[in-house]
């Protein structure tokens, strides 16, 4: 009977939010990366470059980082969702967040890394 009122647990309207927020953060974090990059270059206007930098992304990472690329982002949604289920209350929500805003921060990372040096070969 729980179900038939459309209390879905894990995939109620809350988990498109942590989605949407996670990739809102990882554009965040990438755009920060970007940014620093550019303001160390001695960029005249690193906030735009940066931008355009994200936006234009030419070079594809190899099929190796692509793969891993996606390993790290599907490792660290596992984790968040272990996090979940094994918590409650607030606990869960604060260790949900502090390890979602790990785990997107070490995919961007990686992607930014990754990308400057296929940048850096080329």
């Amino acid at each position: 009977m729980h179900l038939a009122y459309g209390h879905g647990g894990a995939f109620d309207g809350q988990a498109w939010l942590w989605a949407l927020g996670a990739l809102v953060l990882y554009c965040l974090i990438s755009y920060g990366l970007q940014y620093r990059t550019r303001a160390r270059r001695g960029s005249r206007s690193p906030g735009r470059d940066a931008l355009r930098d994200l936006k234009d992304r030419e070079e594809p990472q190899s099929p190796g980082q692509h793969v891993l690329s996606r390993v790290i982002m599907l490792g660290g949604a596992v984790l968040v969702g272990l996090v979940a289920l094994l918590t409650s209350g607030g606990l869960r929500v604060a260790a949900v967040t502090v390890t979602a805003v790990v785990a997107v921060t070490a995919w961007a990372y990686y992607d930014h890394r990754a990308e400057s040096r296929s940048l850096e070969r080329g």
